[in-house]
């Protein structure tokens, strides 16, 4: 995560507190993040709360939890610690730390990895809906909740309801027009109180780099095809050697935390843009070392670790876009 993801992180927590009623502040136009001075906590600090807290008429260190609050979670951060009249301070992820250990996580719970207790013993129930976006949304955000093991009842009036932008009129036939898949997506990967992208054309149904959808279901898909040619070359996927892959691991790492937060907090946008830093974990880490003997090279240790590390990539995308009601192709 670079400092301008976190400042981007910040200013969506901003946004989201705000939307949320939690704030009643203007949201900035940006955020300032800085590497923590010399003495200081984590590796960057950020003092948003101090200038939101006089709108907000909060004490500065009471608007810095509310962010933090909404900041835990995000794919990339450790920790966060509020400092000092209000600072909040970031630790990120070291990411290559115990790929071991991940990777046989994953290998060991399958799609079932990331699933956990967050919210067990909480009773949950929503009112009924009608209007496409939110009853999409409304059924991604109960999946979500039950792999936490929160007991999700049969909806009711007295129910809680999310706050969800309804489709445009023009939208109402998306799913004839976009299919299961397209659809879900385009209403899930805006966060529930921005307008999803995408709807008005066919741009999600095109099989391209720019198509977020493609990537990530094309990252499954090549994963897949590379356990096929590995079992063809006469090997298989077994952690034996140390990878690099600093930024994969960290996201493989964070999973379990995303999942949570994203049922806490009825936002199953944050599986989606998970999704997505993933598969593009995985092709830089494809492209900068192959799971795949090269040329001449025999199978050794070092790609058989690769194609484990790469395996269990493609059990949490499939994990993942199952929670949002997506399939995930073996090929593409």
């Amino acid at each position: 995560m670079t400092p301008a993801d976190l400042s981007r992180t910040v200013l969506h927590a901003v946004r989201r507190a705000v939307d949320e009623n939690a704030l009643r502040a203007p949201v900035p136009a940006r955020v300032r993040v800085e590497r923590t001075r010399p003495g200081g906590r984590g590796e960057y600090a950020c003092a948003v709360a101090l200038q939101l807290a006089g709108p907000a008429e909060l004490p500065a260190r009471d608007v810095a939890e509310i962010l933090r609050e909404r900041v835990l979670g995000t794919p990339g951060i450790r920790d966060v610690e509020v400092t000092g009249p209000g600072f909040l301070n970031f630790t990120l992820r070291a990411g290559a730390r115990g790929l071991d250990t991940l990777v046989r996580d994953v290998a060991e719970h399958g799609t079932a990895y990331g699933h956990g207790d967050a919210l067990a013993g909480a009773a949950v129930s929503f009112v009924p809906v009608e209007e496409l976006r939110a009853r999409v949304v409304t059924e991604a955000v109960e999946r979500l909740l039950r792999v936490q093991g929160a007991e999700v009842g049969e909806r009711t009036a007295g129910g809680e309801a999310l706050h969800v932008l309804p489709v445009t009129a023009a939208d109402r036939d998306l799913f004839e027009r976009l299919g299961n898949d397209a659809a879900r997506w385009a209403l899930l990967r805006a966060a529930p109180h921005d307008r999803p992208r995408g709807t008005g054309s066919d741009e999600l149904l095109v099989q391209q780099e720019s198509n977020p959808l493609f990537r990530v279901r094309y990252a499954h898909a090549r994963i897949r095809a590379l356990g096929r040619n590995a079992r063809q070359l006469g090997f298989g996927a077994a952690y034996e050697e140390s990878v690099a892959a600093p930024v994969l691991g960290a996201l493989l790492a964070d999973h379990p935390g995303v999942l949570a937060a994203a049922a806490r907090h009825r936002e199953p946008d944050r599986v989606a843009r998970q999704l997505e830093a993933l598969a593009q974990a995985f092709f830089d880490f494809h492209d900068s070392a192959s799971p795949l003997p090269v040329g001449d090279e025999k199978p050794s240790a070092a790609h058989r670790s690769r194609l484990a590390l790469a395996e269990a990539a493609g059990t949490v995308l499939a994990g993942g876009l199952s929670l949002l009601g997506i399939s995930a192709p073996e090929v593409l």
